[in-house]
């Protein structure tokens, strides 16, 4: 656990409350970069299979979180099956940013303002820790894929594609 969580984002006051294992990784972030996860993962030195990025949809009209690698994109069909939805699309950044609390390419899918139906993909069992958004641009979290899961009460599935 990292010192002085509790005075950090929702994010990292969310794993210090849960006990769980975890590291902070702070990087700099670079406006200009055409994807900020990518940008992130090569700043932290970490092969972008293993950064996940936080991405919210409208699936039959109900906001919900997709949790995919930087190093591909959120299948909308398989993420509104995952859910039990038939119809999805991306979220308006605006509505994302109002149901998190957080800031477009800084979202956290942990301490989040509301809790959401939230599914990761399932490619991130295949590592014993993932790093995600702590709450904010310049800040990564790692913590085991089973954390997340469990923190998020997410469900795991195929949402991601290359």
């Amino acid at each position: 656990m990292a010192k002085g969580a509790s005075k950090g984002t929702p994010a990292t006051v969310a794993a210090a409350k849960a006990g769980i294992q975890y590291s902070l990784h702070p990087y700099e972030v670079d406006e200009h970069a055409a994807s900020y996860g990518e940008a992130a993962a090569e700043a932290l030195g970490v092969p972008p299979e293993r950064l996940f990025k936080t991405l919210l949809a409208e699936v039959d009209g109900r906001l919900t979180v997709g949790v995919v690698p930087v190093a591909g994109q959120l299948d909308l069909k398989a993420l509104a099956a995952a859910v039990g939805g038939k119809k999805a699309q991306m979220a308006e950044p605006a509505d994302a940013e109002r149901a998190t609390g957080y800031v477009v390419g800084g979202i956290s899918p942990l301490g989040q303002r509301k809790r959401l139906p939230t599914v990761v993909d399932d490619s991130a069992s295949a590592f014993p820790t993932v790093y995600v958004s702590a709450g904010r641009r310049g800040l990564q979290i790692e913590l085991a894929p089973a954390d997340l899961v469990r923190l998020t009460g997410a469900g795991l599935a195929a949402i991601g594609r290359r």
